[in-house]
């Protein structure tokens, strides 16, 4: 085999995507030491290209990163004006009083953003303070330096045929090389899952768990428009199938964001996440907001759910994990933005000091020691059992214990340490004779929509002649042993239709349509094989979520 030879740029502190984590860091890189060379590299077609939150944003890494972001004109336009949480039957629905909820779920103080644009009014302030930001640039491996400690990587590599070799218009990529590597990819993010698995950084805590988080975009009827109103929801659809809820913010311009949260921990192979919110939608509380509405935008992304008993090792020799690349998510609260901002500060103060000091290369134990006993710890303390306790007890009685055990961790007289998760989300689905179908109703088209309609609203885009970057393990698993003893799942769990099971009996194909692929990262979590990796397309493939 050729070895592919490329070019070398040299920098500082490198850094893998430019989501809130990523850009806090270089933010914070920039204010301590203007001197410093740092650069972001982001796979999707611009900054915010491939951002999907909520979002209610608390601000409390922004105001600790950028004091003055209201006079520097920071999207943050909509304050919570109203707190709502229902739980839903099939017809209708009963309010949780407030008073009862923990005071760390009130959102007082918070906004309804788009994180999307966050991130790219966030990219601004960078690049003045002299961060070097490159869109459209895929990190497809890491470069390990003669220690086996991460060197850098290799970004901008284009023009593979589909079989992998190289087309007549191919670019090798650069390696770009950093006294430090900053890796903040997000949920599951490919090379943080190669650096967790190279280091066994994850040899010590509790499996990772995720929900699937998938999103619409909603210009409603002026009159039914609540400014800064916050809803959550729990129970109906989903009951006793899978744990999980929705939200619903009224942000500007009429527009609302509507969303539902499915926890991927479920037993049943037959349910269908997307379908389970689509008929979420025609709840009457729901339907009669959105009559006469029009959905604008979709999107989906995996949310990781662990919590503090479930954050692998930090630092690894030359760089750390950031943000959700760790799993820094309060399922309660539904929110991660704001420690994903604290971690990428925390993460450039502790590089700044090694720098500082004449080191390269070494693992930043300090940053581990500030997410852990600092705000971003305290923050999920407080509300580690309420997973596990949901996983184990289900809804009715996770509410009062996992209520309880807040209250009590807020109160500082916790009385019972972190549980633990136990299964895997794969682990946890089970063959499919152990469970009934579900029938889910057709999509109407008015406020429910097929997979592929909705996908077209995620403005999702991949060069058709690449190879796919939903990578088998093993191609014979599908149909050999998916489909037979778990009645294929991944044509249901995926929400943007990828996967199918096409022809017959003895004819029966797998298919990946990576087309659609809106970088949810589920198949790679809920597999229950564990056949399906999910990797990079080329660089600006992938959604193109305007608001989300």
């Amino acid at each position: 085999m050729t070895q592919i030879e490329r070019e070398a740029m040299e920098y500082d502190v490198v850094i893998v995507g430019a989501g809130p984590a990523g850009l806090s860091a270089a933010i914070r890189l920039k204010q301590l030491d203007a001197d410093l060379s740092v650069v972001v590299l982001e796979k999707g077609s611009e900054v915010g290209a491939h951002i999907l939150s909520g979002a209610v944003l608390d601000p409390i890494g922004l105001n600790k990163l950028i004091p003055g972001w209201k006079e520097k004109g920071a999207p943050l336009n909509v304050p919570v004006k109203q707190d709502n949480f229902y739980m839903l039957g099939e017809a209708g629905a009963m309010r949780i009083p407030n008073i009862a909820m923990p005071p760390l779920m009130n959102n007082h103080g918070n906004y309804i953003v788009s994180m999307g644009n966050v991130c790219r009014w966030m990219a601004e302030q960078a690049e003045e303070l002299g961060v070097e930001i490159f869109p459209g640039m895929s990190c497809s491996e890491i470069v390990y330096g003669d220690n086996g400690e991460v060197k850098g990587v290799v970004a901008g590599e284009f023009g593979k045929n589909a079989d992998g070799s190289q087309g007549p218009g191919y670019e090798p990529g650069m390696e770009l090389h950093g006294k430090y590597v900053f890796l903040g990819e997000g949920v599951r993010g490919s090379l943080s899952q190669q650096v967790i698995a190279k280091y066994a950084l994850d040899a010590k805590c509790d499996v990772q768990k995720y929900g699937l988080g998938m999103k619409e975009i909603w210009e409603i009827d002026p009159e039914k428009h609540r400014e800064g109103t916050v809803t959550h929801t729990m129970g109906w659809p989903l009951n006793s199938n899978a744990g999980g809820g929705s939200f619903i913010y009224h942000l500007d311009n009429n527009q609302v964001y509507v969303g539902f949260v499915v926890h991927l921990n479920y037993k049943n192979p037959h349910l269908f996440p997307y379908m389970e919110f689509q008929r979420f939608k025609h709840h009457p509380m729901v339907a009669d907001l959105l009559k006469g509405g029009k959905r604008v935008a979709y999107g989906a992304r995996a949310i990781s759910e662990g919590g503090f008993q479930s954050l692998p090792q930090l630092a690894f020799p030359g760089g750390a994990l950031l943000g959700c690349a760790a799993g820094m998510v309060n399922v309660p609260r539904i929110k991660g933005n704001h420690n994903a901002m604290l971690s990428g500060i925390a993460a450039a103060e502790a590089a700044v000091e090694a720098i500082n000091a004449g080191r390269s290369g070494d693992e930043l134990t300090d940053y581990t020691t500030a997410v852990r006993l600092g705000e971003i710890g305290k923050d999920l303390k407080k509300v580690c059992n309420v997973k596990p306790l949901w996983s184990r007890y289900g809804l009715i009685a996770s509410l009062g214990l996992g209520g309880l055990d807040m209250w009590m961790n807020t109160l500082r007289i916790g009385v019972i340490g972190a549980l633990s998760h136990g299964k895997s989300d794969a682990e946890a689905t089970e063959p499919a004779d152990k469970h009934k179908p579900i029938d889910y109703p057709k999509p109407d088209g008015k406020l429910s929509f097929d997979r592929l309609t909705n996908v077209a609203f995620s403005f999702t885009n991949h060069e058709e002649s690449q190879p796919a970057h939903l990578k088998l393990k093993d191609p014979d698993i599908p149909v050999q042993v998916n489909l037979p003893k778990y009645a294929g799942p991944s044509a249901r769990y995926c929400p943007a239709g990828v996967y199918e099971f096409v022809g017959t009996g003895d004819d029966t194909k797998f298919q990946i349509n990576f087309q659609n692929c809106v970088h949810c990262k589920t198949c790679d979590i809920k597999d229950p094989s564990q056949n399906i990796v999910w990797t990079v397309p080329q660089g600006g493939d992938g959604p193109n979520y305007p608001n989300m």
